[in-house]
């Protein structure tokens, strides 16, 4: 019968998450600072309404969108 000893073995490679870690840091940081923004509260608003709702203000989703974003919006 033949025994298999394995030794562990650490191995100085350099993490990857620790290089990646800052670049997640500054993501997270500009996702929170564009949900921060008036703009994205409005879009929010108006995700959450139906189109009869729109309808019955007598406004259509796509204007909404223009007027909240103005220029931003033929981007």
């Amino acid at each position: 019968m033949a025994t298999i000893a394995t030794a562990g073995h650490k191995t100085a490679a350099f993490p990857t998450s620790a290089l990646l870690a800052p670049f997640r840091a500054i993501g997270r940081f500009m996702v929170t600072l564009a949900e921060a923004s008036p703009q994205m509260r409005s879009l929010n608003k108006l995700s959450q309404l139906s189109d009869e709702e729109l309808a019955a203000k007598g406004v259509t989703r796509e204007s909404e969108i223009r007027r909240i974003l103005g220029g931003a919006a033929a981007l």
